[in-house]
């Protein structure tokens, strides 16, 4: 096992390993129990942290303004590109997060509710980099620095008690991170995300070290 896969291992037994798996409870304390729920909870936890961590450092939050649901070609269009379907993204010219619900209640429902936990919250980082106006030469700076922000913000929603954490199911965690990396190291690709070994180690950094370190 590489030392980065050690490292998410140990994230991921703390964070994600009670994700919904094999029938587990939801991971939301105040018991979501429908895709619905945990839809509703990964939105309203992942605002309530980033209004917190504006205020400490001095500014001021500016929650999003839709979070939108869509099914296949139905989504809105952001700018001149339109919505594709199993996807879901984060539209600055409107300042809005919209996600193909049929696809993500697949993950839920095959993967369990770490998928909506983790999925949310990396949208809502890139509506932080846009209120930061963080600059990025390359789109998978941009992308990695979101997987990062998505770990921070859920290590710091356990450690709250905002969200139950158990060992356990690491390995289909780690799979699922593996697959959603792309097959080459390609940095100039103005699509890429990054590889597997990439983001599950941008995450981990984020649920190690928090959002300050990303």
């Amino acid at each position: 096992m590489k030392p980065v896969k050690r490292i998410l291992v140990l994230a991921l037994i703390l964070l994600l390993g009670a994700c919904g798996l094999g029938g587990r409870p939801s991971m939301d304390t105040q018991g979501a129990d429908s895709f619905e729920d945990d839809v509703r909870a990964a939105r309203t936890l992942t605002e309530a942290f980033w209004t917190q961590q504006f205020q400490q450092s001095g500014r001021t939050y500016r929650p999003i303004a839709g979070f939108v649901p869509y099914s296949g070609n139905s989504g809105p269009s952001c700018g001149n590109e339109p919505a594709v379907p199993n996807n879901a993204f984060y539209c600055p010219i409107g300042h809005f997060i919209a996600f193909d619900q049929t696809w993500m209640e697949s993950l839920w429902n095959e993967m369990g509710d770490g998928s909506v936990y983790v999925i949310i919250p990396h949208e809502f980082g890139h509506a932080i980099q846009a209120q930061l106006q963080t600059d990025f030469q390359l789109n998978v700076q941009m992308e990695l620095q979101a997987d990062c922000y998505a770990g921070g913000t859920l290590s710091a929603l356990v450690r709250s008690g905002a969200l139950d954490a158990e060992p356990g199911d690491e390995d289909e965690l780690l799979m699922s991170l593996e697959a959603a990396g792309d097959p080459t190291d390609d940095w100039l690709n103005p699509s890429a995300h990054g590889t597997a070994e990439q983001r599950q180690t941008s995450f981990a950094t984020g649920y190690r070290d928090g959002v300050n370190a990303c």
